[in-house]
């Protein structure tokens, strides 16, 4: 079995985006589709001490017309963002068990200048997996030379790569078409990620969805065991009887 899980690259992403990677032979950064201004391709959420518990970071882009795909997207370095990003990251949690731990690499993201955005949240990305202890391949898209598009383009993916099984977050419910995906003979499996609850600065309630930082900077090196707390292994769903002597063909869901 051979899994592969496809996503946008996203800003500091969340614990459920992950599991997913961790759990997976190989994970397709999918920057060959339309930018989303308004998604999590480049803002996310950190946990704060005001009322509301959390506060939004958004990366500025260069204006984007709405047919611009992800590798294409520039940062608009003539904002200050990034002093702006770093100052919220550590006013919120430098009191954090484990800040000191991550701080020094992580305000380098915030030094250096970038110009794409695929490639500051993909860098990221690999830091946080090396911070997680995640080896999980991670593969560009663009790099493909996939074709078709969603489904069509979820499918090929998988077979340039040679995977057998594909591990979609939830909302692929949504619009993938699962009979290409039977049709190609590759089993498809849903993420439905249950937040783990852990001890977390500026006290209760606990607030979940924030960005991986939350968990590093307040557990450290049991993050990983965190994330994947409470929740499946593709692997499972697919042969829930493997541990029994009991042998069952992979099913599309």
């Amino acid at each position: 079995m051979r899994i592969a899980t496809i996503s946008q690259p996203r800003y500091m992403p969340y614990p459920g985006y992950f599991h997913r990677i961790a759990l997976s032979d190989v994970f397709v950064v999918l920057d060959t589709v339309q930018f989303k201004a308004r998604e999590w391709d480049r803002r996310n959420k950190v946990r704060v001490s005001q009322k509301k518990g959390w506060t939004l970071l958004t990366v500025p882009v260069t204006n984007a017309p709405r047919d611009t795909i992800i590798y294409e997207v520039r940062i608009d370095n003539s904002q200050p963002w990034r002093e702006k990003h770093w100052r919220t990251l550590e006013s919120s949690y430098r009191r954090a068990p484990y800040f000191d731990a991550y701080a020094a690499d992580l305000k380098a993201f915030y030094t250096r200048e970038y110009d794409l955005i695929r490639d500051f949240n993909v860098d990221m990305t690999r830091y946080f997996c090396k911070c997680l202890g995640i080896s999980t391949e991670i593969i560009l898209a663009s790099t493909l030379q996939a074709k078709g598009a969603s489904s069509d383009l979820l499918v090929d993916l998988c077979q340039l790569i040679g995977a057998d099984t594909y591990w979609s977050g939830s909302e692929g419910r949504h619009y993938i078409d699962e009979a290409k995906f039977s049709a190609a003979g590759i089993s498809l499996v849903y993420q439905d990620y249950d937040h783990p609850v852990y001890p977390q600065i500026h006290g209760l309630p606990f607030v979940p969805y924030m960005s991986v930082v939350d968990v590093l900077f307040n557990c450290g090196p049991a993050s990983l065991d965190i994330v994947l707390s409470g929740n499946d292994d593709p692997r499972r769903i697919l042969h829930p009887f493997q541990h029994s002597g009991i042998a069952l063909q992979s099913a599309v869901f």
